[in-house]
């Protein structure tokens, strides 16, 4: 589960808000259990313990099931999310100049990858999925949401440096996570980052997400197949890489050749990975954010 710093995600702050529901959430991370097991177990009555599950399940954190009991169907309550990340306001670097570009997922220069892999539009799958030549497909520019299990994908982008002017910072977002046939929220991945040959980092992707849908993801989507992933940024600056602030290389701006034509970035699961678990990229139309690759550059 991935929540924004917005009032869209205060019923899940609420939820989280109250020892019972955490202490609920601990219990149900072990094993599913009915209302009368959870009110032994925290030693409360069962319609207190009932309105503490029913704010839990508008949060979208469990989910309730009825299932055949001794005296008829009882309420078994399951645990529906196993991570949730917290994306806070970006910082505005206000003191440089910058330059921007947005790159759709579909307009990749190069690529070699194996299955399980597929492409999708807005509208429809780019031809049968985990057959890697269809990523050759001309409609590959209209691809929303694109997967892979290991290999690479790369884009480049034209640098709009001048002469005169001296990069402070390179920026890099996008929306990523696993890739799992159907889904897994618990399926780790390295996946490594490359901009001019220059390695950048890898970073360990939990997992395939499809415990709640994407919120940008057209109705003909299936709901069982990958829904979203986490919005991840990484910053090159003059003293290392870094992932949402933690650090990636040692790798900064002053190793790079700014007097480039052009950068070029991949996405990469090495076959060697300690854990080769795939790669999904999302683009503006597909999971949970409005954007496709962006590469943001700042200068003086």
């Amino acid at each position: 589960m991935q929540l924004e710093i917005d009032n869209s995600s205060l019923v899940v702050y609420e939820a989280l808000a109250s020892e019972v529901r955490i202490r609920i959430i601990q219990l149900l991370s072990n094993n599913k259990m009915n209302i009368k097991e959870l009110a032994e177990e925290l030693q409360i009555s069962s319609p207190i313990v009932t309105k503490h599950v029913q704010k839990l399940e508008d949060a979208g954190i469990i989910r309730t099931e009825k299932i055949p009991g001794k005296s008829g169907l009882q309420k078994i309550s399951i645990l529906k999310v196993d991570h949730i990340e917290i994306n806070f306001p970006k910082k505005i670097f206000h003191s440089f100049a910058s330059y921007k570009t947005s790159v759709p997922i579909g307009h990749y220069t190069d690529f070699d990858l194996k299955p399980t892999c597929g492409l999708a539009s807005e509208k429809d799958f780019i031809g049968p999925v985990d057959e890697p030549k269809y990523f050759m497909d001309p409609k590959r520019v209209e691809a929303q949401i694109l997967w892979f299990t290991k290999g690479f994908i790369q884009y480049q982008i034209a640098n709009f440096l001048q002469q005169d002017e001296k990069l402070q910072q390179f920026e890099i977002s996008m929306e990523l996570s696993s890739e799992f046939p159907f889904a897994n929220d618990v399926w780790p991945s390295d996946i490594t980052f490359t901009l001019n040959g220059h390695e950048l980092g890898c970073w360990t992707s939990p997992g395939d997400y499809a415990d709640t849908r994407g919120k940008l993801n057209p109705d003909w989507w299936p709901s069982n197949l990958n829904q979203y992933g986490l919005l991840k940024t990484i910053r090159i600056t003059n003293h290392g890489t870094y992932m949402d602030g933690d650090l990636m290389s040692a790798l900064s701006v002053d190793d790079l050749d700014t007097g480039c034509d052009r950068w070029t970035f991949r996405i990469e699961v090495k076959e060697d990975a300690a854990h080769v678990g795939g790669a999904t990229i999302f683009g503006r139309k597909f999971g949970n954010h409005a954007q496709d690759i962006n590469f943001k550059m700042y200068y003086l």
